[in-house]
């Protein structure tokens, strides 16, 4: 049965306060998350029967949609990746000779992460003897596991797949390979490994860091982000626990299990899908909103965290913390730098048309510092479609 489900892709998690949810069920932590899980966090609804029902045929249909642009890109190779994604259907589990459990070539080495819909485990490739981070589904319980009254966890694992088949940018985690064999319930997919998060404790949010390494790890968020936007994806769940950061520094973007996809400019939602004190205050109220412009609000709120240490509007309820995010305002203690005040202050408008763009955050004059403006990344589809425009099959040669 998943591979039916599954034919079509081959024919063509949480440190915030309140990150639990009504689609993470499972877990009444509401710290429990995982980057690299399919925790599939949604914000609880703030409206009546009616609006809940609306809200979740509105939720279904852009969930088909978004399911149906990806499948058309994929059929058609719209994909801006140089190397499509590996696609394996044949899977074989043994153990090495240290008694390590093996899937293929992988040999098991620890879990690394839990979510409502699998485990995250380390596995260390015998082939380039790289590690990557694996998640392990049960197809039967994808299946059996409702997130909505007709949309079970199976269509949230496929269309994260079917988002990362598509993409690859130096800020995003990239998918390696998919693991299907039919003749198992086991499901895999094989991530690139990043090995670490900044500096948090259990019990709020991340700490605060210096000036320099926020503006490092914000220009990183921007330029994933800009890049996500330019290819149609909302990421529905920026957040400091899904941002990785590698050992060299570098910061990628994580868990796509909210994610969606839209065409053309038309990227208005219903229902927010994101983590409630990252939530902007349009999604607060029952109405459409911007995507762009809400993934934008928790770009705001991540950099608040990153400089300040605590959230911009936490209240003591689930409600009472959607008031704040609506009502209260926004407070920025004193003798802060006036650049950054001045960009946290355009982040976190309340107003999304007034809100700053991410093309204005990558100019502002706090986050340029000594590096210039944030770039727009020069991507593998872009490479190609210059390559095709060259007279007599000359290629263009540029850097990413």
């Amino acid at each position: 049965m998943f591979r039916d489900s599954f034919s079509f892709v081959q024919a063509m998690s949480c440190f915030g306060c309140f990150g639990g949810s009504e689609r993470s069920r499972q877990s009444p932590n509401p710290y429990d998350d995982d980057t690299y899980s399919n925790d599939g966090d949604v914000t609880s609804n703030v409206g009546g029967d009616d609006e809940e029902e609306e809200e979740e045929v509105e939720e279904q249909s852009r969930s088909k949609r978004s399911e149906e642009i990806l499948k058309s890109k994929l059929q058609n190779g719209l994909i801006c990746r140089q190397f499509p994604v590996k696609e394996t259907n044949k899977l074989t589990r043994g153990e090495d000779e240290d008694g390590n459990k093996t899937i293929n070539e992988f040999v098991r080495e620890r879990k690394i992460g839990s979510g409502s819909y699998g485990k995250v485990v380390l596995y260390r490739s015998t082939v380039d003897d790289k590690h990557y981070a694996i998640k392990a589904f049960h197809k039967s319980y994808l299946l059996k596991l409702r997130v909505a009254p007709s949309e079970t966890a199976m269509g949230d694992v496929l269309r994260e797949v079917m988002i990362m088949k598509v993409l690859e940018h130096p800020n995003i985690v990239n998918l390696i390979e998919v693991i299907d064999d039919p003749e198992f319930d086991d499901f895999y997919m094989v991530l690139e490994y990043v090995d670490g998060k900044w500096a948090y404790d259990d019990s709020g949010p991340p700490g605060a860091l210096g000036e320099i390494t926020a503006r490092k790890y914000l220009r990183d968020v921007v330029a994933g982000l800009m890049y996500l936007h330019a290819h149609n994806v909302i990421h529905g769940d920026i957040k400091p626990d899904n941002l990785l950061v590698t050992s060299t520094g570098r910061v990628k973007i994580g868990d796509f299990s909210v994610s969606q996809v839209f065409k053309d400019d038309d990227d208005q939602l219903r229902r927010s899908p994101g983590t409630p004190v990252f939530t902007a205050p349009e999604c607060c109220l029952g109405i459409t909103y911007s995507g762009r412009s809400a993934d934008t609000w928790a770009v705001g709120v991540t950099l608040y965290c990153m400089i300040l240490g605590q959230y911009p509007f936490l209240g003591d309820t689930l409600q009472d913390t959607y008031d704040k995010i609506v009502h209260n305002p926004l407070i920025i203690p004193e003798g802060l730098n006036p650049h950054l005040r001045d960009l946290i202050e355009g982040l976190l408008c309340k107003d999304p048309n007034q809100r700053m763009t991410l093309k204005a955050v990558a100019e502002h004059p706090w986050v340029t510092g000594e590096d210039g403006a944030i770039s727009e990344y020069f991507c593998w589809c872009k490479r190609k479609a210059e390559e095709e425009e060259e007279p007599n099959g000359i290629e263009t040669v540029a850097e990413s």
